[in-house]
């Protein structure tokens, strides 16, 4: 990911900036949209157009949500459950 960004630097990226910010194909990005599954966006004008610390945000959360990168959510770090009795 590049480096935080400076009070120089735009608060807002274009779709093939904020993929290359993600290092994502700029199509991948198109698609996660389409889905609704990526990070959220919004148009201004025609353009469509991704909030920096939006972007952050949602990483943020994906690494949240990952239980690779979570230990909360591993399996092998939960109590075993038991098994309910068989209905006759």
């Amino acid at each position: 990911m590049p480096e935080p960004r400076g009070t120089s630097q735009a608060a807002f990226l274009t779709l093939p900036r904020a993929a290359e910010y993600l290092g994502v194909s700029p199509n991948t990005l198109y698609v996660w949209r389409h889905r609704r599954q990526g990070p959220p966006s919004f148009r201004m004008g025609r353009r469509v157009m991704y909030r920096i610390t939006a972007l952050d945000e949602w990483v943020c959360d994906q690494e949240r949500a990952d239980s690779r990168s979570n230990s909360a959510l591993d399996p092998l770090n939960r109590k075993p459950q038991r098994r309910s009795k068989a209905v006759k």
